[in-house]
């Protein structure tokens, strides 16, 4: 079930008094979408565990992982060379919070099945090896479940969804990309009904797997059109946004899953790509935000943020954006998608050598750290993407990032509000 926002804050209050709580290119095959969803929710069943509030604001920074392959994210099952080094890293860094991307579009081609969530994987970076496949989110969840049991308080998982199948696609229209696929599409209004089995089913099968998922964001990137296509009636930046009318109609889908579901659930809206400026293709941060209906907007306390290192930090924007809706309660924000490397440029990252990147990681975790509105940080992948190479070991396995000690220092049983850890980079 959702918790309303004003509970959650006071129940949060009161832990907080007790202890301090520690805390995109979602498509590893390089397709697309994605978008966000709102509010606190949660009401807590004698059978689980006690709600855990979110790091609150103030100095602090919580570390947070996304990583597809559950081979490197189990506790208790070692993998084979050369996966078993990149498996111990990952355990080594143990991060607070764990980000696992549901794909609607690879998990149900067909409007006739719900979505297959035991869909084997072939655990292979597209073409490129080593590969290690897996058991679709079944494993994945598996995988999640067995750290969580070592800590509730760690690997807190944050789901966010993305990709439109085919058959749920809305048709082309407005200004599009020559390359637009159709799993960027909006999916039509008579499609959210599946949409939202999606969710009921993922929670299932969680509880049969003993994981615990507690926060969920709608979609994607929702201000790029990769994940949501178009943006615009009229290729004219100053053309309105579409973007938070779809985020919309997504978000109130899902707060209605949580609602009907059993357990904890919180709402985090965002999962915005880190661009500062509106053009004909792509909505703005501060943008997206101002054209979300308040309900929406204020559904949530928490407010989701991709910022790639070498690009322009967006917290400031997406802060101040936030703050003029006025909502009953501040939002903090967490920073969902980061890393260093040579990210195409559109995606808010520049060619960087790695270990010069690796420096203004830090710079920007100590940045991020100093600042009381940003609580997490997630680093985007432990295997790299070879078309997105942002990730902690090269897509061969065979090499480490230097931004991996980085982040080993900022996590493992570090406390989120601990002062920042000196820079690890080795250089």
């Amino acid at each position: 079930m959702r918790w309303p926002v004003l509970l959650y804050v006071l129940a949060a209050a009161v832990l907080l008094g007790a202890a301090v709580v520690e805390l995109g290119r979602d498509d590893p095959a390089g397709e697309a979408p994605a978008p966000p969803a709102a509010a606190a929710t949660a009401v807590p069943a004698p059978t689980t565990a006690p709600l855990t509030p979110v790091p609150a604001a103030g100095p602090g920074l919580a570390v947070g992982v996304t990583e597809f392959n559950p081979n490197l994210v189990a506790a208790d099952t070692p993998a084979p060379p050369p996966w078993e080094q990149a498996r111990v890293a990952l355990g080594e860094l143990d991060p607070a919070f764990f980000r696992l991307v549901i794909d609607w579009h690879h998990l149900q081609p067909t409007p006739e099945a719900p979505a297959d969530l035991n869909k084997p994987e072939t655990g292979c970076m597209r073409e490129v090896q080593p590969c290690l496949g897996w058991v679709g989110v079944r494993q994945q969840l598996a995988a999640l479940a067995s750290r969580q049991k070592e800590d509730p308080d760690r690997w807190q998982a944050l789901v966010v969804l993305t990709g439109t199948p085919e058959w749920a696609a809305a048709p082309p229209s407005g200004c599009e990309r020559d390359k637009a696929t159709v799993r960027a599409r909006a999916p039509r209004p008579d499609t959210l009904p599946a949409y939202r089995q999606l969710i009921l089913d993922v929670l299932a099968l969680a509880k049969e797997e003993g994981a615990t998922l507690r926060f969920w964001s709608p979609w994607n990137e929702p201000n790029l059109p990769p994940f949501v296509s178009p943006q615009r009636a009229e290729c004219d930046a100053a053309s309105p946004s579409l973007a938070p009318g779809v985020y919309t109609e997504l978000a109130k889908t899902l707060m209605g899953a949580l609602d009907e579901a059993d357990g904890e659930q919180q709402l985090v809206i965002g999962e915005t790509a880190g661009l500062l400026k509106d053009t004909k293709l792509v909505t703005s941060v501060g943008a997206f935000i101002r054209g979300l209906p308040k309900d929406v907007v204020c559904a949530s306390t928490v407010y989701s943020q991709h910022a790639y290192i070498g690009g322009d930090d967006p917290v400031e924007q997406a802060a101040t954006a936030l703050a003029e809706r006025g909502c009953p309660e501040p939002h903090t924000i967490w920073i969902t998608e980061t890393g260093v490397g040579p990210a195409p440029e559109e995606y808010s990252a520049v060619a960087d050598p790695a270990a010069a990147g690796c420096r203004d990681l830090h710079e920007r975790l100590v940045r991020w750290w100093d600042d009381p509105r940003v609580t997490v940080a997630f680093q985007y992948t432990v295997r790299e993407d070879d078309k997105f190479p942002v990730g902690l070991f090269s897509t061969d396995l065979t090499e480490t990032r230097p931004a991996l000690r980085e982040w080993q220092a900022w996590g493992g049983k570090r406390s989120s509000t601990a002062p920042p850890p000196a820079d690890a980079c080795g250089t």
